[in-house]
């Protein structure tokens, strides 16, 4: 004799196709418009082509418009400054000078310069000049006084991958809004991982990952990690545009979202590989200026 329950079971399957329109329901969702075409290529080709286009500047001079903004969720609030011009001089390996421009009245609003050892940056308006090595030994909780030249440098290009750098390439896929088309599509990417290995130790550490659009190949984003594996920096690469002889990106989207702070720089010119002397890089302390040690 059949059991109640076996019955029961019997009786739901049995009803199941006059039930189906209260069991589920459908609807339509925007399609995704595939990429029409991807490129393939291994992390010994990628890792080449960073070295090349690395390799291609060794010296920029650039005019700039600086937009900055300030905040984020651990700070409840965020603030975006007025756009204001502005001028860079890079230099490799390290030497930089970069100088903003009061809006309208075009007096300068920060002068910061690096001999890739130690910088100084001036703050006019407060007749202050903050001084101190370039890498960080001591977090303050002032923004500022964490800020360093490397912020710039390491984010106006790529730096190149050495021999013994260790690598790896994953890939993946994004759906994102065309903002031009308003339509989804699908970003193929190609993630090339930079790390090293821990002294004396089997953990990889990783220092940075740099994001190739699979369509052309093309670098758009660079992410920096810190000591302890967090992203410190993340540079962001707009459409390039060509600048005498030189493709670069038009615009370069700076994002330190521990300090939760951003810096959208516009290039309006752009020269590169000139003779650039030390003097360029040199910024004297102002007479009278308030001069305070950065550690």
């Amino acid at each position: 004799m059949i059991e109640k329950s076996k019955i029961s079971a019997l009786c739901l399957l049995l009803l199941l196709p006059l039930l189906n329109g209260c069991l589920w329901h459908t609807r339509r969702v925007k399609q995704v418009k595939p990429p029409t075409v991807v490129m393939t290529s291994t992390a010994e080709d990628l890792v080449k082509l960073i070295n090349d286009r690395c390799n291609e500047i060794h010296s920029l001079s650039a005019t700039v418009e600086f937009t900055a903004t300030v905040g984020g969720p651990k700070k409840g609030k965020e603030k975006t400054y007025t756009a204001f011009t502005g001028y860079i001089l890079l230099r490799k390996p390290e030497s930089l000078r970069v100088i903003g421009l009061v809006p309208v009245l075009h007096t300068r609003a920060f002068d910061m310069a690096s001999d890739g050892t130690n910088f100084k940056l001036w703050i006019p308006h407060e007749n202050k000049v903050f001084e101190g090595p370039n890498t960080l030994t001591k977090e303050s909780p002032n923004t500022l006084e964490n800020f360093r030249p490397n912020v710039f440098s390491d984010s106006l290009l790529i730096n190149c991958i050495g021999p013994n750098d260790l690598v790896t390439l994953t890939s993946d896929t994004d759906t994102q809004m065309d903002p031009e088309t308003k339509k989804l599509v699908v970003r193929a990417d190609y993630d090339l991982s930079v790390l090293r290995k821990k002294a004396n130790s089997q953990e990889l550490i990783p220092e940075r990952v740099i994001h190739f659009d699979r369509t052309n190949l093309r670098p758009y984003e660079e992410d920096i990690y810190d000591s302890k594996g967090a992203i410190q920096t993340q540079a962001i690469y707009g459409p390039e545009q060509t600048f005498g002889n030189v493709k670069f990106p038009g615009t370069i989207t700076i994002k330190r979202p521990l300090e939760e702070y951003e810096i959208v720089i516009t290039f309006e010119k752009l020269r590169t590989n000139l003779t650039l002397n030390d003097d360029q890089f040199e910024l004297k302390t102002p007479e009278g200026a308030r001069v305070q040690e950065l550690h």
